[in-house]
């Protein structure tokens, strides 16, 4: 059963991260999520390998992973035992072309759409080995406690998003170096981000997103009105409408 040590847990909350260097699945059910992206990613047309968002929408399987005793047992410590699947997302970065994943809070782009961000966590599992090399993610310690940053535009065309935050002190960033099948987790509010990848060497994750259930979905926000959440543990304290 995967489980966060309690000193792993007292890291998190002090630095908004911890890193599970264990399987999170075992080999065949590693293996079945790596098929599932694979397809996706043979069936993305004209969209760029690190657009495959919310992929869980039209493909139900990943709900064996996004559902699973092994992503939640790592997840309640910090939400608590009643858990609400957010989205997920493919994240490919193909080799020699990945793009750079700009400087950025997760909460600064669900501003609106819930109505706190103190007890969200994504879990981003390795597909592919992610090292430096590659453009793997890193962090800046303990910038979960430090609100919204002031942000400005960066060039979409080499970068995941269209703006980056203004000041970060780069040096203090701590690399998530994970092999197949390890994960890691952070707070919704960290700041983080990922160098382009300009190595021979693909660099693919899957991020599980959930937040604990007494933060309410604000369904009047536009995104909002098509987005779906599960109910993945636990009972509903917000008032949140879930998919059955």
């Amino acid at each position: 059963m995967a489980k966060l040590t309690a000193e792993e847990l007292k890291h998190y909350r002090d630095n908004g991260y911890a890193l599970y260097r264990k399987p999170l699945f075992s080999p065949e059910k590693q293996a079945r999520l790596t098929a599932i992206f694979e397809e996706h990613l043979a069936e993305k047309g004209s969209k760029l390998s690190d657009e495959l968002d919310t992929p869980h929408f039209r493909d139900p399987r990943l709900l064996e992973f996004l559902l699973s005793d092994e992503v939640l047992d790592l997840v309640e410590p910090i939400t608590g035992p009643n858990i609400a699947l957010w989205s997920s997302h493919f994240i490919c970065k193909d080799p020699f072309v990945g793009r750079a994943t700009p400087w950025h809070e997760d909460s600064a782009y669900w501003k609106n759409r819930l109505s706190r961000f103190d007890s969200i966590v994504t879990v981003w599992v390795a597909i592919d080995r992610a090292v430096k090399e590659n453009g793997c993610m890193k962090v800046i310690p303990g910038t979960h406690v430090n609100g919204f940053s002031e942000y400005e535009e960066v060039d979409s065309r080499t970068n995941t998003f269209g703006r980056k935050i203004k000041q970060v002190d780069e040096e203090k960033a701590v690399y998530f170096e994970l092999e197949p099948g390890e994960c890691s987790l952070h707070d919704s509010r960290i700041i983080h981000g990922a160098d382009p990848n300009l190595s021979p060497l693909r660099r693919c994750g899957y991020t599980m997103r959930y937040f604990a259930t007494d933060v309410l979905v604000n369904r009047d926000d536009k995104i909002n009105r098509g987005h779906r959440i599960w109910l993945a543990r636990g009972r509903d304290i917000a008032g949140n409408v879930y998919e059955n």
